[in-house]
């Protein structure tokens, strides 16, 4: 296997782990790492090695990656709306998977229908 596929869920295993165990001692700090930029620098490394350190390549990546967090930041957005509604769990999560998918459907459509898709 090649480290590309490793290091992905090595990182998750002990980002759930340090969630787990920052959580009994701040929210915030369990909040912040799990929020952590960790597949964004691995996916860099990714595009960056397969275009051979491309600018333009990893620019257009880079810009995509800062628009995607916008569908992103609408699921935690929604997340905390419900939880604040006293929704249970899995409505909450299913409520803010639904979110970021409408989010995600038309950042696509807009970078389709402005070419930078």
């Amino acid at each position: 296997m090649k480290s590309q596929d490793i290091v992905p869920v090595v990182a998750s295993i002990l980002v759930i782990i340090l969630v787990a165990i920052l959580e009994k001692q701040s929210k915030l700090f369990a909040a912040i790492t799990a929020t952590m930029p960790l597949t964004a620098p691995l996916a860099l490394w990714i595009v960056y090695s397969s275009s051979g350190g491309e600018q333009a390549a990893v620019s257009k990546f880079s810009l995509s990656l800062l628009l995607s967090l916008l569908p992103t930041l609408a699921f935690v957005v929604t997340v905390w709306l419900a939880a604040r509604a006293g929704m249970k769990l899995a409505p909450m999560i299913l409520s803010g998977y639904g979110v970021w998918a409408i989010g995600a459907a038309i950042l696509f459509l807009l970078r389709k229908s402005l070419g930078l898709a």
